[in-house]
């Protein structure tokens, strides 16, 4: 855990890979995490509106299990969101956020 789940805009002049590639190298800078149990995953959005000045967007929800600090929470989000400054974007606002998952209720099933 955690899930990262990156929208974005289907207008941005990036690959979704270096999204994904972005957004998971930060978190994974966090050291919170087992590497192995971060999953990231991007969804490009092609009907949007945003504030005259941006053409672009990307918002990164990190779902994760209740008990990080707020600390830790913003610490993770500024690595993030540092990862993602590194791409050379033009006219794009960028936001993030963390949600607790509500573990009491989660469920997981693996198939192999």
């Amino acid at each position: 855990m955690p899930h990262c789940i990156i929208e974005f805009s289907s207008s941005l002049d990036i690959s979704p890979a270096l999204l994904v590639e972005a957004v998971h190298h930060g978190v994974m800078k966090s050291t919170l995490f087992e590497p192995s149990h971060i999953k990231t995953r991007a969804l490009a959005y092609e009907h949007f509106r945003l504030a005259e000045d941006y053409n672009d967007f990307i918002h990164v929800t990190i779902r994760l299990h209740h008990g990080r600090t707020t600390q830790q929470k913003q610490q993770l989000t500024k690595l993030v969101l540092r990862q993602l400054e590194k791409l050379s974007l033009k006219s794009t606002t960028i936001t993030l956020e963390t949600v607790d998952i509500d573990t009491e209720s989660y469920a997981k099933a693996v198939i192999a």
